[in-house]
């Protein structure tokens, strides 16, 4: 393919899709953030969405497509129901829709595009993100499917795709929290109340396609270590690769002062060891290097891609009162940070923009949080890509999920066995399991899902925490799971169950406490991990006209104060514990939350992100003085 042919794409696709000002606009009297307001419908997510493997070959496929919502059994639709905003979902404000999907229904998208010429090489169809079981048709012939609503997938349309017009039709079905499905979905519930958040079905990140060579670079993993500082490579050839298929590397550093450059077999992994001109990454001096990666046949580069690295690396150790703590490129650091859940009023899942999730991350940086904890949610990959560059940790869950009918969540086990919650002893008898009992079918999804999601990640040196379990939302086959993701990716953190009931894998032990934090430092069982309080805070402050509802009910932990004084009052408490814990062994603590989220007005900002309940400015100065050495 042509680069004309790319341009054409675009040209055509935009046009195809009849994007104009009059066929859209947001679901009415919805809570609006600064950029949903700004959001045009020509113009939604434009960014190029997968920052660590970049070719200039791609086209955006967002925009307005037809949509249609029918019953789960009826064939493809003949007429459309009307215009919906991709990238947003179906119940999002910024749809334009704004309408639930019920169990029992599927909803369908249509759009084109056109081709001046058939491709020479390879057109990939990207989703980055479809909630929840998608099948997709490409000019009337199904091309694949695809179960999970969190991470990207894609599809080879070469064969599909026709000179002139072509179509592609997506059908989606959603279970959410439907009895007896095991579907993962997080912080989505039908009944959106409490600490449950509207569902979302369908399309909720970027569409897209992309030119790649016959023989092309899918994957990378990318896996640092230091002492000696270098990179270990392993680069996932699709295709049919010749012999003689060489890799070439070349690592430039941040300031483009030093060089690198590497060659081995495309199917082997290729070590590069880094000059002295190449810094170390941490949240002071976040600095990423950049990576050149070819595929040469015969010496002639057949494929290349744009990346970047980070040198660091996480660790442990065992302080002076024989504590575990936190280290980073082998000096000591606590994990301070926030519970973020990533939702919006306006895009529910879906960021309205890019430079929304950059605002938030800016200001938790200012705030002196080094670090997020990303709840039970997969962003958008540019997500991680911010992180990267402004230096925040991430601790990243795994989106929790279950039968909903009762019998998937295990007894809660708090890990202070002087907790009044503890009615019974800790130990699990028969009819009182601290794990709960999972089909195999079920399990084995949760198990792809995860492992997608580290692959996924792996690259984003911010991640350095994965949290499989939040609490014992679905705590199933923990010591299994436990062990195979520490053996899978030792090069991180693993905190099993964040809150949750304790078993003796990972590498930490987390309790969840509100409104203030606890753990129970002097006992023993924890010896031989890192102790963290998970969540603690989640102190409520309601903001007038920037309420979510004010018919539903508007809640924090602990009651809501009084005044505004005794807010701030509440916040200044919690961190003078933390800081005590943190003198007596604790080495991490996570604030509830960066925002309020629906009926959640326990935020540091308000849902809309327009009110700051207390300045960066201000949560700086606390922190320093509660938690300063």
């Amino acid at each position: 393919m042509k680069t004309k042919l790319a341009i054409m794409i675009f040209l055509a696709a935009s046009l195809s899709a009849s994007v104009r000002a009059d066929d859209w606009s947001p679901v009415k009297d919805s809570m609006m953030t600064k950029w949903g307001e700004a959001v045009q419908a020509d113009a939604a997510w434009q960014e190029y969405p997968r920052p660590q493997l970049v070719r200039k070959k791609w086209v955006n496929l967002n925009g307005l497509w037809n949509y249609s919502v029918r019953s789960e059994s009826a064939d493809q639709p003949s007429s459309w129901d009307g215009k919906i905003l991709v990238p947003f979902a179906l119940e999002s404000p910024l749809s334009g829709v704004g309408q639930r999907l019920s169990a029992d229904e599927a909803l369908w998208y249509r759009r084109t595009f056109e081709l001046d010429e058939l491709p020479q090489d390879r057109l990939i169809l990207h989703f980055e993100a479809v909630d929840y079981r998608s099948e997709v048709w490409v000019n009337g012939r199904i091309v694949g499917s695809h179960v999970g609503g969190n991470l990207p997938f894609s599809f080879d349309i070469t064969s599909h795709v026709q000179r002139g017009e072509n179509e592609i039709v997506l059908k989606v079905v959603d279970a959410t929290d439907a009895p007896g499905k095991y579907q993962l979905r997080g912080k989505q519930r039908a009944n959106n109340s409490g600490i449950w958040y509207t569902p979302v079905s369908g399309i909720w990140q970027t569409v897209w396609l992309e030119e790649v060579p016959k023989t092309f670079i899918q994957s990378l993993k990318i896996t640092p270590s230091l002492g000696p500082n270098q990179i270990v490579l392993q680069t996932n050839v699709s295709g049919l690769p010749a012999d003689g298929t060489k890799i070439k590397a070349k690592l430039t550093s941040a300031d483009g002062q030093a060089t690198a450059e590497y060659a081995g077999d495309y199917d082997k992994p290729l070590t590069c060891q880094t000059a002295d001109g190449f810094a170390l990454w941490s949240p002071a001096s976040p600095v990423l290097h950049k990576l050149q990666v070819q595929v040469l046949q015969a010496d002639r580069v057949i494929d290349s891609v744009d990346n970047y690295f980070a040198l660091r690396e996480v660790g442990m150790f065992r302080d002076d009162a024989g504590h575990l703590r936190f280290t980073l490129n082998g000096k000591t650091i606590f994990h301070w940070g926030t519970l973020d859940q990533g939702w919006w009023p306006d895009g529910l899942l879906t960021p309205p923009a890019d430079a929304g999730m950059v605002f938030e991350i800016d200001f938790l940086k200012r705030a002196g949080f080094n670090m997020i904890r990303k709840h039970i949610k997969v962003e958008p990959r540019r997500y991680y890509y911010h992180c990267d560059r402004l230096g925040m940790l991430v601790w990243q869950d795994q989106v929790s999920g279950g039968s909903e009918n009762g019998k998937e969540w295990p007894k809660w086990r708090r890990l202070d066995p002087n907790h009044p919650a503890n009615s019974r002893p800790r130990a699990a008898t028969e009819n009182d399991p601290l794990d709960a009992e999972w089909p195999d079918e079920a399990h084995t999804q949760f198990m792809t899902e995860l492992k997608g999601m580290v692959d996924h990640l792996y690259n984003h040196p911010s991640i350095v925490v994965w949290v499989p379990f939040n609490e014992r939302w679905g705590q199933h086959r923990t010591m299994k799971i436990g062990t195979w993701i520490k053996d899978y990716d030792p090069t991180r953190h693993i905190n099993i169950a964040s809150g949750g009931n304790f078993f003796p894998v990972g590498d930490i032990a987390d309790e969840h406490e509100y409104p203030n934090p606890h753990f129970g430092v002097a006992e023993t069982q924890f010896a031989d991990y890192v102790k963290v309080c998970g969540e603690f805070g989640g102190h409520g402050w309601p903001v007038k006209d920037h309420q979510w509802s004010t018919a539903k009910r508007n809640w924090g932990y602990g009651g809501l104060p009084k005044s505004k004084d005794e807010f701030m009052g509440r916040y200044e408490k919690s961190l003078h514990l933390l800081g005590e814990l943190k003198k007596q062994g604790v080495a991490g603590g996570i604030y509830t939350q960066t925002t309020d989220v629906e009926g959640e007005i326990n935020g540091l900002m308000t849902y809309d992100r327009k009110v700051i309940k207390i300045s960066a400015e201000q949560l700086h100065a606390i922190q320093a003085a509660a938690l300063s050495p």
